[in-house]
């Protein structure tokens, strides 16, 4: 993949994110800076099987019809949970590039990004999530009282002709980290 793929839905900086920009624009992996923050991070799979692209994903896909693989995970410390993160990709990519992926369970998928050299990362891009968006109702479903808007971040990263779109949504208790 040689040219970024056009992404006008979401923002090169962050405007008024307060004690959150710091989060949402580093480039390194966001598992190994909780850890570093917070202490041991676990994983929990919430879901990964196919489905149709959000609207603000499809510029990825040939077909905004066509269903992707698709893994979302909440990156907790302790019970609380810090992150949302929701990973699209093309599925046929499961015998390719990105086979790896559908056998991670509840490890992170940072890690195995960060370590191979051969993959590519675009540059971030972010978001504050309103209620109408989708990736905004799964990660506040989570919350007991989720706020009015939700800060993401995300990310291509490319292995070869094979992009796969990494969405980080960031939780309340990441603040007090």
């Amino acid at each position: 993949m040689n040219a970024i793929p056009r992404d006008s839905l979401w923002c090169a900086a962050p405007v008024a994110a307060g004690r959150l920009r710091r989060w949402l624009t580093d480039p390194g992996s966001l598992t190994a800076r909780l850890e570093r923050q917070a202490g041991s991070i676990s994983v929990r799979v919430l879901f990964q099987g196919l489905r149709r692209p959000n609207p603000d994903e499809a510029f990825l896909f040939a077909s905004r019809t066509a269903r992707v693989m698709v893994r979302e995970v909440l990156l907790l410390r302790g019970a609380t949970p810090l992150v949302f993160a929701h990973t699209v990709f093309d599925a046929g990519a499961l015998r390719g590039a990105w086979r790896g992926v559908g056998v991670l369970g509840n490890r992170p998928l940072g890690a195995a990004l960060f370590a191979d050299p051969r993959i590519a990362r675009f540059p971030l891009r972010q978001k504050k999530l309103g209620r109408g968006h989708p990736l905004y109702r799964r990660a506040a479903a989570r919350l007991r009282r989720p706020p009015a808007a939700l800060w993401a971040r995300r990310s291509i990263f490319a292995a070869g002709k094979s992009p796969i779109l990494v969405s980080e949504v960031f939780l309340p208790a990441v603040a007090d980290l």
